[in-house]
């Protein structure tokens, strides 16, 4: 085939309709391929109406979407499956669907699924429930696999940095560091160093170091983001130096802590959906803090707050002012620059808190940085960095 010959049959493919537009006609794979694409987007193929009406043909019939997932399976790649699944479920509202276990078996997991499984779990019959676990725990475990261990590295490296003392006894010195702080001073004439600055190592080499309160945001907007904060919560958690708490809330709070050795049963203890209390979530948040100059607090939240707006804004001044590192994220999640109440997201940044959306790749830099007290690495797509 040609190169002229291949654009035009992926044109014909992403348009399509019949061969009038572009003059290349379909057969074998192809055209099962725009059957696949015609049921969900529509067009002429099978299971399909025309371009005009862009109706759908998988209707509510589980054997059928069922064929249809086997379908996409065959023909497309991983990364658009689940683009096409996620369509599926937001345009033609198939997710009473997954209440299945047939279904759910037959589905590509990925956090999206989860966020729909999530807020769908409490409808669930108890034969789904099961299957919906394991889909759930695959998806976590991959997570975990692909973020644990830079995360714990990105981390220890912080905190062995936070912990050196600026002004350590003799035996305390740290003196390889110490001669790589004090280069500038190197004196030729002498061929010594002058020890200007000294570094030594901190005195809790051993115990907890930091203390980290996440107060996560579940809300219906937010799915993914509980989804990653539940795996991130789990990790920390498993650093014997971060003493990790994790709080879910929407116009009710929930603490999560005692479960965060199991990011899967995290998960179903949240609720998504409902409103939004940000002031009461971050007024329990308050009492959890007993050692605010060692304490990271991370808000994840669009910041469309329900419950008093003066009052959040407050109590985020009052940690601040305590000595509490204060992390506001809009979103926690690959989804691209998020929804926010742009209002709240600029008041706080007047309070040395600026918000922002992070993904889950650069979510350890963002908690290495509050911990050492250094600027945080705000991304460039935020508009109110």
């Amino acid at each position: 085939m040609t190169t002229n010959e291949e654009r035009l049959r992926r044109w014909r493919l992403v348009l399509g309709g019949d061969a009038d537009g572009t003059g290349c006609p379909l057969s074998g794979r192809d055209l099962r391929m725009d059957a696949a694409l015609a049921a969900l987007y529509g067009g002429a193929g099978s299971g399909g109406q025309s371009d005009a009406g862009r109706s759908a043909g998988l209707g509510g019939s589980a054997p059928r979407v069922a064929r249809w997932l086997g379908d996409i399976r065959t023909y497309f790649p991983t990364s658009v499956v689940q683009v096409m699944q996620r369509d599926a479920i937001d345009r033609l509202g198939l997710s009473a669907l997954l209440l299945e276990p047939e279904m759910l078996e037959a589905v590509e997991a990925d956090v999206h699924l989860v966020g729909t499984l999530l807020s769908l779990h409490q409808a669930m019959p108890e034969t789904t429930k099961e299957t919906a676990r394991t889909v759930v725990r695959k998806v976590v475990a991959d997570l975990e696999a692909r973020l644990a261990t830079r995360t714990r590295a990105t981390l220890t490296g912080a905190l062995d940095r936070s912990a050196r003392v600026r002004r350590p006894r003799h035996h305390d010195i740290d003196w390889d560091r110490t001669i790589r702080a004090n280069l500038k001073n190197y004196l030729p004439e002498h061929r010594t160093v002058v020890p200007e600055r000294l570094v030594g190592y901190g005195r809790a080499a051993q115990g907890v170091k930091k203390d980290v309160v996440l107060c996560v945001d579940q809300s219906g907007s937010m799915a993914a983001s509980v989804v990653y904060s539940s795996v991130f919560g789990a990790v920390l958690a498993s650093m014997r130096s971060i003493a990790t708490k994790l709080v879910v809330f929407d116009t009710s709070i929930v603490d999560l802590t005692d479960q965060l050795d199991d990011p899967v049963e995290v998960l179903f203890g949240t609720q998504l959906g409902g409103g939004t209390d940000i002031n009461r979530a971050l007024a329990y948040c308050q009492s959890l803090i007993t050692r605010p100059s060692e304490t990271v607090v991370v808000l994840i939240s669009d910041l469309y707050e329900g419950g008093i707006r003066d009052e959040m804004l407050k109590r985020v001044a009052a940690m601040k002012a305590s000595g509490v590192q204060f992390v506001a994220l809009l979103a926690l999640s690959d989804e691209g620059a998020p929804s926010y109440d742009r209002e709240h997201a600029a008041a706080l940044a007047a309070l040395g808190a600026p918000a922002f959306a992070c993904t889950p790749d650069l979510f350890p830099e963002v908690m290495a940085a509050a911990i050492e007290k250094r600027p945080l690495p705000i991304p460039d797509m935020t508009p109110n960095q």
